[in-house]
């Protein structure tokens, strides 16, 4: 009686600004049927949806949002009842994205169908249920496509919109006779009524809405099937379907390979991938049905270049591995996303390092982690786990932490316990948890059982704190001295503290020591290390290829015998990474001197791996901005310096392939001949140009293959001024001929790289028009040149009411985070935070703060570089200027 009354006192007041829906009725099954109209942007729609009511209530409350539901078109039916029950009063509430159904009576505690009819538009956004444009027969035509990842299933159909209200869908689409309609399960039957046809699909498997996806348009597709007879297909638009190959032959391996680590077959009949033409993210992995960038998924044989085709390879494996961990097992909030994104970013690895071992995509990996340390750098950063309030915020932590950090902590941990260990727990896990959902603690709780390690300690100090330690070490007495303070970028102490698994090896790689660092200080003896330290080459190197997710801060002794055996060539690869990416983020923190790492810069002159060489150079031009604001004057010598340094690099891989010639040299070709461009390089720039006319001239020719032409269109923009126009306009005249995505892409990324602020203005503003899709505004954005972040910030504060009206999500914090992050005086620090002290609003606050404070570290990293009293010197003396 009491649960009965309770009902009675309740209130529509109650529900309202909560962060969660109330947990007395669940949904079990929904029958939902959509009916879009692609010419006049809008939908219709209903859903039955069986509840189950646990506790007596007068409420039903769900999500819905930007929906249309008329009060008459609601209906309660409780299991066995004569009547159906109307609600007394339904109540939408924009600001929570919820509908309150309220009745006069007590329902009763059982199942029932709730039955809700609606309407929506097909919007712009990118986002809900939404249209996108394509080209049929050279007619501009609009697509039905679903974007629900985070929170947003909720703008197509009223719902129980979060990740661990599971249940089973059963979806049918009127939709034009023509088109080919798409979902997350195989089509049962479709009957065509004249113009209109119903696409009725199989029921799918228990998930979460975030998951729904329905696709309408007009497609071409390549089919092949796995070894279990799993058909698996890419969806490309019409006359594109020979780009889908190469994702579609990965997609196989990758299933098959996935059902063996996961022990546990993929779970639906089929696999369907997708090419959406404007689409917000990357990609994003409904379940059966999933979507792509056309940049993510189609590789062009002749026109695509060795980059392209490795993100295809690493974003189609992360997808696929979704189908298991995320859509199988499900985060119970979105408080674990990282639990999701990390282990995809993390696995994705495993399969491409299995499919193509010569891609060395385990080194490559390490620029992951360093994207994760440098967000989580940032006081204004956030723990791998982070509670979630508002779904407002929900969009914000689809960042570097819950991605890259959250990868390279489960890299740590697979590495400590042992790759064999590591793979049957998950698989255990994955068995327990299927068809449910889960939290961090549960996935500890698996490994703890199959290693025996006391997994949920070490892991507590990575996960709930935001931040990781740098490990100070001086080499006194025989003992190593260690001591761990939490890495800020500010130079800041933080007051963090971690379990760190430490590994280290002296003198080789033969024997390694391995041990748990847990308080603030420690003493290593290296007695059994005695032989070695006598030796004149003696070297310790800690972090043992980069596998632990913290930097390590050496004494000048230790750091100058690392510096020796990079030029010996004594580390692998990982490690002259990691020795580099470390000194310089303690450099920007001012706890290194600019003159050591430029010195350290020296050691790497014979360098043989790509993604050592292309920390390298990112790093030096990172300098090069650096200085270009705290000592001008000595600009001039430092170019000199860097391009002296990479020149003989350039000539030994020159413009054009070798025969035997690998992935990893394609790539190395493109990074360095544009460092070499944006440097100032003339030769490089002379015969970039030489080529992009030929080019122009002749769109096929052999001299300007897909990994040069990013150097050739930013060696371009090196020439164009105000006043001398010719090269912008004929990338603008390719841009617009061609319809290969990554062509665009390509040149997008270049246009801003302009010497000149008028000309970075104008690409600026050519990005807003309707020449360029809203998502691929990001390209042009982090593409711009030092000499334009100035102009880049004054544009967008004149535009950011237009900006924030038209761009959502992850495309609006990019224009933040892109625009000021690099700015580098505290005057411009100032005035961001004052711009946006009045325009701030939930969606983008943590990217506000994050992108001001790198504004602060980038001020002080000037100021301290000011301070070195013999950086001229030093400057004068590598550059050979005496």
């Amino acid at each position: 009686m009491a649960a009965a009354a309770a009902a009675v006192e309740q209130s529509a007041e109650q529900f309202r600004g909560q962060a969660r829906l109330p947990g007395f009725a669940a949904p079990r099954r929904y029958d939902l049927r959509l009916a879009p109209d692609l010419d006049g942007c809008a939908f219709a729609g209903s859903v039955d949806v069986s509840v189950d009511v646990t506790a007596p209530t007068r409420f039903l409350v769900l999500n819905a949002a930007e929906l249309e539901v008329a009060p008459g078109g609601v209906q309660f039916k409780p299991l066995g009842a004569e009547q159906e029950l109307h609600p007394a009063e339904v109540t939408n509430v924009p600001e929570d994205e919820i509908l309150i159904i309220r009745f006069n009576e007590v329902l009763p505690v059982g199942e029932g169908t709730l039955v809700i009819a609606f309407k929506g538009t097909l919007n712009d956004k990118m986002h809900g249920f939404y249209r996108s444009v394509y080209e049929l027969n050279g007619e501009k035509k609009n697509m039905a496509v679903t974007q629900f990842e985070p929170a947003d299933a909720r703008r197509c159909f009223p719902c129980w919109d979060e990740p661990s209200f599971k249940a089973i869908f059963k979806i049918t689409v009127e939709v034009p006779s023509e088109t080919v309609a798409l979902s997350n399960m195989p089509v049962v039957e479709e009957k065509v009524n004249g113009p209109i046809k119903a696409v009725y699909f199989q029921e799918t498997p228990i998930m979460s809405t975030y998951l729904v996806a329905v696709i309408v348009g007009v497609f071409d597709y390549v089919e092949a099937f796995t070894t279990d007879g799993t058909r698996v297909r890419v969806y490309t638009q019409v006359g594109k379907s020979a780009q889908g190959k190469f994702a579609l032959e990965v997609a196989v391996k990758t299933l098959v390979l996935f059902k063996e680590y996961f022990a546990v077959p993929y779970p639906l009949p089929k696999m369907d991938m997708i090419a959406i033409p404007d689409f917000a993210s990357g990609a994003m992995e409904n379940y059966g049905l999933v979507t792509y960038r056309e940049t993510a998924l189609l590789f062009d044989e002749k026109h695509s270049a060795a980059a392209n085709k490795q993100r295809v390879a690493v974003v189609v494996a992360h997808e696929l591995a979704h189908q298991w961990f995320g859509n199988l097992v499900t985060m119970e909030w979105w408080t674990h996303l990282w639990l999701n994104e990390g282990f995809a970013t993390w696995v994705s690895y495993l399969a491409a390092d299995n499919f193509f071992p010569e891609w060395n995509v385990w080194t490559q990996f390490l620029e992951e982690s360093t994207t994760g340390f440098k967000l989580d750098a940032l006081a204004g950063s956030h723990p791998i786990e982070v509670d979630v309030n508002h779904v407002d915020e929900i969009d914000e932590i689809f960042d570097a932490i819950s991605y890259r950090k959250g990868a390279a902590v489960i890299r740590m941990l697979q590495s400590y316990l042992g790759a064999e260990t590591f793979q049957k727990s998950l698989a255990a896990y994955i068995e327990k948890f299927a068809y449910s959902n889960a939290k961090t603690e549960d996935l500890w709780a698996a490994l703890e059982e199959g290693s025996g390690e006391p997994v949920k300690t070490l892991m507590h100090s990575w996960t709930k704190q935001q931040g990781y330690p740098v490990v100070n070490v001086k080499l006194k007495d025989g003992k190593l001295e260690m001591e761990q303070t939490q890495f800020l970028s500010s130079g800041a102490e933080g007051v963090g503290q971690w379990v760190v698994p430490i590994t280290l090896c002296c003198c080789s790689y033969s024997r390694q020591e391995k041990f748990l660092f847990n308080g603030k200080q420690e003493d290593f003896n290296l007695s059994g290390l005695v032989e070695c330290q006598k030796k004149d080459d003696f070297w310790i190197k800690l972090n043992v290829n980069q596998t632990g997710f913290y930097r390590v801060s050496y004494d000048e002794e230790l750091a100058s015998r690392l510096r020796y055996a990079i030029e010996a060539n004594k580390l692998s690869a990982a490690d002259r990474y990691g020795v580099l990416d470390d000194t310089y983020a303690l450099c920007m923190a001012g706890k290194q001197k600019l003159v050591s790492l430029l010195h350290l810069i020296a050691a790497y002159k014979d360098e043989t791996e790509y993604t050592v060489l292309a920390r390298v150079i990112d790093t030096s031009l990172s300098i090069v901005e650096m200085v270009a604001v705290a000592a001008p004057e000595g600009l001039g010598k430092l170019k000199k310096f860097l391009i002296d340094f990479l020149e003989p690099f350039a000539q030994r891989i020159g413009w054009d392939a070798k025969s035997g010639e690998g992935h990893l040299d394609a790539l190395l070709r493109g990074t360095l001949l544009t460092a070499l461009a944006e440097l100032g390089h003339e030769a490089t720039i002379n015969e970039a140009v030489r080529r992009f006319n030929i080019f122009v001239e002749d769109r096929e020719t052999p001299l300007l293959p897909p990994d040069v032409r990013k150097v050739a269109y930013v060696a371009l923009m090196q020439t164009v001024n105000k006043s001398n126009r010719a090269g912008y306009e004929s990338l603008l005249k390719i841009y617009k001929e061609t319809d290969l995505s990554q062509e665009k892409v390509r040149i997008l990324g270049s246009l801003a790289s302009c010497p000149d602020p008028d000309v970075v203005r104008d690409t600026l503003d050519f990005m807003l028009s309707p020449e360029v899709r809203n998502q691929d505004s990001i390209f042009l954005l982090r593409g711009v040149g030092a000499a334009g972040h100035e102009v880049a910030w004054t544009w967008l504060k004149e535009k950011w009411d237009y900006i924030s009206d038209t761009f959502s999500g992850t495309l609006l914090t990019y224009f933040v985070s892109t625009t000021v992050s690099p700015l580098r005086t505290d005057e411009m620090g100032d005035d961001a935070e004052e711009f946006f002290k009045s325009r701030t609003k939930a969606n983008i606050a943590r990217t506000v703060r994050q992108s001001i404070e790198r504004v602060r570290i980038n001020a002080k990293w000037v100021e301290s570089t000011r301070a070195e009293a013999n950086l001229g010197n030093v400057l004068k003396e590598i550059s050979h200027d005496h």
